[in-house]
């Protein structure tokens, strides 16, 4: 079965575009300082759920596990937003480098000049615009083609020989999460890490990853609920339900782990180099800053312990929106103080803009899921997956 990506959703998704671009605009009017941070926050979360949907989907080749063969198909249109991610933020970049990033200006490397910084000399050779831009066009270029790939061969398997393309995918899964486990992390530095230049954390890059994959599960846990609430993929029980919910549980914890690491042993020590970073957003956004932590662990820890919450669509969407909203925050943290510094806040256009990003990813997604079968009939797990029990 097809899923119809009907008039009315279309609409939805084009509204909630015509409210972001009317927030970007306002935004640029009304406090341009925080504008460029907005944009870069909400590209790269959008683009982090895509990018985890399609490392979740290789996962899946590489482990040869039948019990997600029903929902590869929602991992897969999930990935193909990358395309529309790399775009935004290749002209982001081009565009608003000198507001994002401290790096790029030309002061910092002149010894004449007042600004000269002995330590973004010393990065140089790694933080400059040429070097930046062509790791960026990588990353985008490794990941959306991996998506593509996944994708080309998955619909080949209706053709027939499902078998071969299904091998082919597990090859190309275990090319793509060998190239994911250095992108993820060096795209964390670059995008987000290098906007506090002077500043560096070992885990970062995990830290990064976690939350991007929680986002992730998110919303594939509510675009199936979505679908099997109008009808579609009947094939999905509540064992899937409750393995994706079980998922959401175990990397909220894992999560929780990388924050109070960074943050404490980074306190704790206490070295000027490292904790100017957390003293901006403990002193500035603290009610933010401790807000992520009690979202993003208490509410999946009290609610998702229990094995019939994870099985329950209804408490599932719950949390997994709550969770949304908790990784936006976290994003929010980690980007608008690098950017604005202590004058960063939460306004209707940031929300706005948000919205504008959602309908994009979602007018992508649903788009791409009406252009196949929901449900990939020839997987050669199929069975196993139809009858999948926990």
């Amino acid at each position: 079965m097809n899923y119809q990506f009907t008039q009315r959703n279309k609409i939805v998704c084009i509204v909630l575009m015509a409210i972001g671009l009317a927030s970007i605009a306002a935004s640029f009017i009304t406090h341009s300082h925080q504008a460029w941070g907005n944009l870069l926050m909400n590209n790269f979360y959008f683009m982090a759920i895509a990018l985890g949907a399609t490392f979740f989907l290789a996962v899946q080749y590489v482990a040869e596990v039948g019990w997600s063969a029903v929902i590869k198909r929602v991992l897969e249109a999930m990935g193909q937003y990358l395309i529309v991610a790399g775009v935004i933020m290749v002209v982001l970049f081009w565009l608003g480098k000198d507001h994002l990033y401290h790096w790029t200006h030309h002061d910092l490397y002149d010894p004449n000049s007042p600004e000269y910084d002995e330590i973004m000399v010393g990065k140089s050779a790694f933080l400059n615009v040429p070097f930046f831009f062509i790791r960026m066009v990588l990353y985008f270029v490794i990941w959306y083609g991996f998506a593509r790939l996944f994708r080309k061969e998955s619909l080949a398997m209706e053709m027939g020989n499902p078998v071969e393309h299904y091998k082919k995918n597990v090859k190309y899964s275990a090319i793509f999460l060998v190239l994911f486990a250095i992108t993820s992390s060096t795209s964390a530095w670059d995008f987000i890490m290098s906007i506090d230049a002077h500043w560096f954390s070992t885990l970062f890059g995990w830290y990064t990853f976690a939350g991007l994959f929680i986002s992730s599960l998110c919303i594939l846990a509510l675009l199936i609920i979505y679908l099997k609430s109008n009808g579609y993929m009947p094939e999905v029980n509540d064992n899937h339900i409750h393995d994706i919910g079980r998922f959401m549980f175990a990397f909220s914890i894992f999560w929780t782990y990388l924050w109070f690491a960074q943050f404490m042993l980074i306190w704790y020590a206490n070295l000027p180099e490292e904790v100017t970073y957390f003293m901006t957003r403990f002193e500035h956004y603290r009610g933010l800053f401790i807000g992520t932590f009690f979202v993003n662990f208490i509410c999946p820890f009290l609610v998702l312990m229990s094995r019939d919450a994870k099985k329950t669509m209804g408490i599932l969407a719950v949390v997994a929106s709550i969770l949304f909203v908790g990784h936006w925050m976290d994003m929010f943290v980690m980007i608008i103080p690098g950017t604005t510094g202590e004058h960063g806040h939460i306004t209707w256009m940031e929300i706005g803009t948000t919205c504008g990003f959602a309908g994009l990813f979602l007018f992508s997604t649903l788009y791409h899921l009406s252009k196949a079968p929901l449900v990939a009939k020839s997987h050669p797990m199929m069975q196993e997956s139809l009858h999948h029990t926990t």
